[in-house]
């Protein structure tokens, strides 16, 4: 049944949120509503999601049954404070804030505000998000069935504990920016070898593409994937040595690991 969501924030990933979940019949556009300082986001809000965008929080939150909190981290403190006095007992509050602990929001709120923290990733906007969440003490079992339907609607949704949310914001947050990274040198690769530009983009971010599909899709490691394409003296192995030889994996895992701990400070 489609429920009365609101935004607090409209930027980006509130817009692409409210999108999706309008178009899987989550979202009750009539009844929802978004809130945001700045005129210019409530401006594109409005028409790429059908929700009306407001300059208010307390009438966002007198709309919604769930409110989403689509702020930044260091605002968060503010919202908290302005929204505590107009919650009541049928609000589900999901925080997709990086960094900022079940612990913290409990204390801006109240004790006993029902919460759930939420990392999803920008390829929401397509469909496509990878999601972690974690549940506070008050949250009921439906509130986290219902957090898992709707970012399970904009791609795939996995419970983890909150200790690991942070590394989740390492992976899934930061990790599309550090994929981005790869297809633009895949591609500079393709023109260096003689490719059209347009041609390379192309070749590269559908190669991406289809290797994230083949794991997904086979269920096999990545390392046996990548040993059958790899035959003895070809040119996979030749490249696969040159990336060894530049330390690609090292530099990925330390991005993760990176990423990580800056998502922990922002908590503190």
């Amino acid at each position: 049944m489609a429920t009365a969501i609101g935004f607090v924030g409209a930027g980006q990933m509130a817009t692409a949120l409210a999108a999706g979940w309008s178009r899987a019949g989550l979202l009750d556009a009539a009844r929802s509503r978004a809130s945001d300082p700045y005129p210019a986001a409530r401006t594109k809000f409005e028409p790429a999601t059908g929700v009306k965008a407001v300059g208010s929080n307390a009438e966002v939150a007198a709309a919604a049954d769930v409110l989403v909190l689509a702020v930044k981290p260091q605002a968060m403190a503010g919202v908290l404070a302005e929204l505590r006095p107009h919650l009541a007992g049928r609000h589900l509050v999901v925080s997709i804030a990086a960094g900022v602990t079940l612990e913290a929001l409990a204390a801006g709120l109240g004790e006993g505000v029902r919460l759930v923290r939420v990392m999803p990733n920008t390829p929401c906007l397509v469909g496509a998000s990878a999601s972690g969440y974690a549940a506070g003490p008050a949250a009921t079992p439906e509130d986290v069935a219902l957090v898992g339907e709707l970012f399970g609607a904009v791609g795939v949704a996995m419970p983890v504990p909150e200790k690991l949310l942070d590394a989740v914001t390492g992976l899934s947050g930061s990790g599309p920016a550090f994929v981005y990274v790869m297809i633009e040198a895949l591609a500079d690769g393709g023109v260096r070898a003689g490719l059209p530009r347009d041609v390379a983009q192309a070749l590269a971010a559908q190669t991406v593409l289809g290797s994230a599909k083949m794991v997904l899709e086979t269920g096999q490691h990545p390392a046996a994937l990548k040993d059958a394409v790899a035959s003895p003296g070809g040119t996979t192995i030749a490249g696969l040595h040159a990336l060894e030889r530049a330390g690609l994996r090292a530099a990925l895992m330390d991005a993760v690991t990176a990423a990580a701990d800056r998502a922990r400070e922002l908590g503190k």
